[in-house]
C-alpha cells in the first residue's frame, strides 16, 4: 500500500478528513491523493493558490505577512494549512509554498520549500525544505515530503483522537 493510501486509510479510520493548498505544485498532490481509489471518504479538495494575492483571498494568510515576507515563508505556510482546513471544513489542512525556479523568489533561492499540516486542535506542524534539481524534481520532492510529513501527523495523533 502506497503512503498516500495508508494516509487515506488512516483518515477514514479516524472519521477525519483531508484538505490541501499548493502553490509551487499546482495541483499535483490532490492530483496524487485522488488516484487512490475511495480517496472521496477522507479527501475535501483543495486550493491552488499559485498566486501570492489568492493566498491572502481564499485562504486568510495575513496581508501583512505577504507584504512582509513574501510568500515563501513557514508562516505563509503554516497560515495556508489552517486556512484550507478552515475553507473546506476538514480536520486536516496540509500546504505546500516555495520556489521550484527557474528564478528565486521572495529572496528565497530555488529550491527553498516549507510544508505546513494544521491538526486537531489547529496544532500546526512544519517541515523547511532545500531541494535539488529541476523544476520538476522540486515539485515532485514537495508532494513526497508533504505527504510524508501528513503521515507522521496523522500516525501521531491516531492514539490520541478518536473519531
Amino acid at each position: 500500500m502506497t503512503q498516500v493510501a495508508e494516509v487515506l486509510a488512516a483518515l477514514v479510520r479516524r472519521r477525519a478528513t483531508l484538505a490541501v493548498a499548493e502553490s509551487l505544485t499546482g495541483g499535483l498532490i490532490g492530483a496524487t491523493i485522488t488516484t487512490v481509489p475511495g480517496a472521496s471518504q477522507a479527501f475535501r479538495g483543495g486550493v491552488i493558490s499559485y498566486a501570492t494575492d489568492l493566498k491572502q483571498a481564499l485562504l486568510g494568510v495575513p496581508e501583512d505577512l505577504l507584504r512582509r515576507e513574501g510568500a515563501v515563508h513557514p508562516e505563509v505556510a503554516a497560515a495556508m494549512a489552517a486556512g484550507v482546513a478552515r475553507l473546506c471544513a476538514a480536520s486536516y489542512g496540509l500546504a505546500v509554498t516555495g520556489v521550484a525556479g527557474p528564478e528565486p523568489q521572495d529572496g528565497r533561492p530555488v529550491g527553498t520549500v516549507f510544508v505546513a499540516v494544521s491538526g486537531p486542535d489547529d496544532e500546526i506542524h512544519q517541515r523547511q525544505l532545500s531541494l535539488k534539481g529541476s523544476r520538476e524534481r522540486i515539485r515532485i520532492e514537495t508532494m513526497d515530503q508533504a505527504i510524508d510529513l501528513l503521515a507522521s501527523v496523522v500516525k501521531a495523533n491516531e492514539g490520541e483522537h478518536s473519531g
